[in-house]
């Protein structure tokens, strides 16, 4: 006849205060990459220099044989200083341009801002779709959606503010979701 002992209290506990010292260490483990990863993604998010922040840069693929594209951002303005961009670089355009998309009398015009464009102290200018944006011209080639783009924003006091676009669907009239997964 076999007799089965049930632990002690004692030992049960141990084997419980083992139990949960794994799943902590585990925990901590899966905390501290989902750190890294969110920094690994903060270049998705926003840059600054400056008082001047640029958020969610973004722009829309492209099809093939495009040679223009659009990109936005939101730049945000957190000093008591007026700023004004006034240019911009994309690694994959020959040339970018500021642009200002309009309708008047129910004619829609867009026009490029050779003086670049203010940004209030204290305040944000959105680059979107239908309004201010930047014009990517001169395609190297097309744009993808989940493709990252290394640019530039240089701001007429903050200075240049390193970007990278995140590429969104065709037609996209928001960023693509690039929130850590």
């Amino acid at each position: 006849m076999t007799t089965f002992l049930r632990p002690s209290a004692a030992v049960r506990a141990a084997r419980l205060r083992t139990l949960f010292h794994d799943l902590e260490s585990r925990l901590a483990v899966a905390a501290f990459a989902g750190a890294l990863a969110l920094f690994a993604l903060q270049p998705a998010f926003s840059q600054e220099a400056g008082a001047i922040r640029v958020e969610q840069p973004w722009a829309r693929a492209t099809p093939p044989g495009a040679k223009v594209a659009g990109g936005f951002a939101v730049v945000v303005n957190g000093g008591a200083a007026a700023d004004r961009l006034v240019s911009a670089t994309a690694a994959i355009a020959g040339r970018v341009e500021i642009h200002e998309m309009a309708v008047t009398n129910g004619v829609m015009t867009m026009r490029p801002l050779p003086d670049g464009l203010p940004v209030p102290a204290g305040g944000e200018v959105a680059l979107k779709p239908g309004s201010y944006h930047l014009m990517m011209m001169d395609l190297a080639g097309p744009l993808k959606a989940g493709d990252r783009v290394a640019g530039t924003l240089v701001f007429e006091k903050a200075g240049t503010v390193p970007v990278e676009f995140v590429v969104a669907p065709i037609g996209a009239k928001a960023p693509a979701e690039h929130t850590p997964q």
